[in-house]
């Protein structure tokens, strides 16, 4: 997984509310043994019915059809619980997604798979989308992960929470395993001890010859 610390780079708004996971990727584009999820990430909202991409939907026009983060509206990746919804828009090059709220389930998915959900409130979005607006492909927004600030283009900044353990995963670029398995000396001497001070417990189940 991509270290995550700094990324500055163009946001696209698209604060549409209840963006759902079938919204974001449908469930038979993910039956392919390595389906290609960056073409059809949001294809609902990125194509006209005959296949040709939408020029009004934000994500197919120039500067935003290069956007790294994605400003949201509330509740943003409801619905089930399908991975493939981050990992869609992860392949579309996005690190950070913004929003008043997440679904549950894709907000723990995010972080398993290198994208940083970020919950701001509703008005410091559009504040921040307004702030982009003026000239999208130089007003830039940086979500600094090691200070927990998102800063907007005019530079207000809007501090937010992730949890430590989290923050390290991104940071290092690990996944829960990965995290895990740092700590195996750890753990290792956990085990030692504990069979030190309860032997019964560790000889349940042990075969003697």
């Amino acid at each position: 997984m991509e270290r995550l610390e700094v990324v500055e780079a163009v946001a696209a708004p698209l604060l549409q509310e209840n963006i759902d996971t079938d919204v974001i990727i449908r469930i038979e584009r993910l039956t392919a043994a390595k389906p290609d999820l960056r073409r059809w990430t949001f294809e609902a909202l990125r194509y006209r019915a005959d296949g040709t991409p939408d020029p009004d939907f934000i994500l197919n026009q120039p500067p935003y059809d290069r956007a790294r983060i994605l400003l949201a509206g509330r509740n943003f990746g409801c619905g089930s619980s399908r991975e493939g919804a981050v990992q869609g828009l992860a392949q579309m090059g996005f690190r950070c997604v913004i929003a008043p709220s997440f679904g549950d389930i894709f907000f723990g998915n995010c972080f398993q798979n290198g994208v940083l959900p970020v919950v701001l409130p509703a008005p410091a979005i559009q504040s921040i989308a307004d702030d982009v607006a003026a000239d999208p492909a130089h007003r830039l927004v940086k979500v600094d992960l090691p200070a927990q600030v998102v800063v907007s283009p005019s530079g207000t900044r809007h501090a937010f929470e992730v949890s430590p353990l989290r923050k390290e995963g991104l940071v290092e670029g690990l996944d829960e395993l990965g995290l895990t398995l740092r700590r195996e000396p750890l753990i290792a001497a956990f085990e030692q001890a504990d069979r030190a001070r309860r032997p019964w417990i560790h000889q349940i189940g042990a075969h003697t010859s």
